[in-house]
C-alpha cells in the first residue's frame, strides 16, 4: 500500500553534495519516524539519519555536521542533505518509515551514492 521512491544519488567528488528525496505514496496518512538508512558493500546497513514526527533528529556519529535530515510532511517526503562527502560515504541510501498508526517499517529500494575522484 505504500511505496517509497528515493531520488538524488549519483556520482559526486569528495567535498561535494548531494540532496536526496523519498517520496512515500500509497494509502498511508500519517508518517511516524522517518530515516535514511545506507548500506556499502560487504558492510551491514546502517542507520544515517532519522526525524521524529515531531522533528526530533538523529545522527549517525559518522554524518554528524555533514548531512541534515529534513521532511515536508504534507508531500509525505523526507530529505537528506549531504555536505563535505567522503569517499567513504559510499553506499546504497535508502529511505524508511514508520506508519505512525500501524507501525510498519516500508523501505525503498535504494538510490546509490558514489563518491570519488
Amino acid at each position: 500500500q505504500v511505496q517509497l521512491v528515493e531520488s538524488g544519488g549519483g556520482l559526486v567528488q569528495p567535498g561535494g553534495s548531494l540532496r536526496l528525496s523519498c517520496a512515500a505514496s500509497g494509502s498511508i496518512s500519517r508518517i511516524g519516524v522517518m530515516g535514511w538508512y545506507r548500506q556499502a558493500p560487504g558492510k551491514q546497513r546502517e542507520l544515517v539519519a532519522r526525524i521524529t514526527s515531531g522533528g526530533t533528529t538523529t545522527y549517525a556519529d559518522s554524518v554528524k555536521g555533514r548531512f541534515t535530515i529534513s521532511r515536508d510532511d504534507a508531500k509525505k517526503t523526507v530529505y537528506l542533505q549531504m555536505n563535505s562527502l567522503k569517499p567513504e560515504d559510499t553506499a546504497v541510501y535508502y529511505c524508511n518509515l514508520v506508519g505512525y498508526y500501524d507501525a510498519m517499517n516500508y523501505w525503498g529500494k535504494g538510490t546509490l551514492v558514489t563518491v570519488s575522484s
